[in-house]
């Protein structure tokens, strides 16, 4: 089954969300599931695992005024995929990280989360990603 990278990132959100409500590792979660999703949502949610202490450090590092913790769920999930896609996925456009990184914050947490996740994952991809696609220094 192939599906678009928006499918697949929801997917794996999904998936990060669900293993932190079971409270169990997100590969947990992948292997018991009856059929494997796409190939793009496997390797979100094993990049995420697998970078969980450096993500959570990003955010942690860049969440002005928050703690991690304190965060809801929904948006943690969404803050490691695009820190994620930042650090590991070169292929995937800085600003298409973060606008995906909206879009879903935008419909699947609060009112407030759009702004929240856009503004932090723009001061990660300024750390993570210092120059620009075009291969100049970012400004800002």
């Amino acid at each position: 089954m192939s599906t678009n990278r928006r499918d697949a990132r929801e997917r794996a959100l999904g998936l990060l969300y669900e293993a932190e409500a079971r409270g169990v590792a997100p590969d947990e979660v992948l292997a018991d599931l009856p059929v494997v999703p796409d190939p793009y949502a496997v390797e979100l949610v094993e990049g995420v695992a697998a970078r969980l202490t450096d993500i959570d450090s990003l955010i942690s590092t860049y969440a002005k005024g928050w703690k991690l913790e304190r965060m809801p769920a929904i948006d943690r999930a969404i803050l490691r995929l695009a820190t994620f896609e930042l650090l590991d996925r070169p292929d995937v456009p800085t600003g298409v990280a973060i606008s995906e990184a909206v879009a879903m914050a935008s419909s699947y947490s609060t009112e407030e989360s759009g702004r929240f996740v856009n503004g932090l994952v723009s001061r990660i991809s300024r750390e993570v990603r210092p120059v620009g696609e075009d291969g100049a220094p970012r400004r800002g």
